[in-house]
């Protein structure tokens, strides 16, 4: 075995650089899930879909269409008619506000108009709210 530096053999540094290259695979692979918005939908979202559209451009039925839901105010998506409490809510969807609204809709917006009564199990509500703002 040949040697690297004074007294490390070359096998050592090889094994390191190995584990380096899986652990920055596994690191790109996670940001190209984010950056191109390959969430997987969740079988939770069945749910949401029965009232909500998620196509790019999609008019609204029921509710509002989420898609760029990340990227808009509360009560902000023009030609929605939202409830005075959704409108009043304001402020940015980002994943601690999705995972309250989806879990507790009443609690998290009193007085909104959404008549689903949420999504209790947090994990299931968190991969709800994941897979929204994966929608650019």
């Amino acid at each position: 075995m040949g040697k690297l530096f004074e007294g490390q053999p070359v096998m050592n540094y090889t094994h390191k650089l190995k584990g380096l290259k899986m652990i920055v695979g596994i690191g790109c692979a996670s940001m190209a899930i984010g950056a191109f918005g390959a969430v997987p939908k969740p079988p939770q979202f069945a749910q949401c879909s029965i009232c909500h559209q998620i196509t790019k451009g999609a008019a609204s039925t029921v509710g509002p269409n989420l898609f760029g839901i990340g990227s808009r105010g509360a009560g902000k998506l023009a030609g929605f008619n939202y409830s005075p409490a959704m409108k009043a809510a304001g402020g940015a969807w980002n994943r601690p506000r999705l995972v309250a609204y989806i879990t507790d809709p009443r609690k998290a917006v009193p007085g909104n108009r959404m008549a689903f009564p949420g999504i209790k199990d947090p994990k299931a509500a968190g991969a709800v709210a994941d897979y929204l703002l994966s929608l650019k």
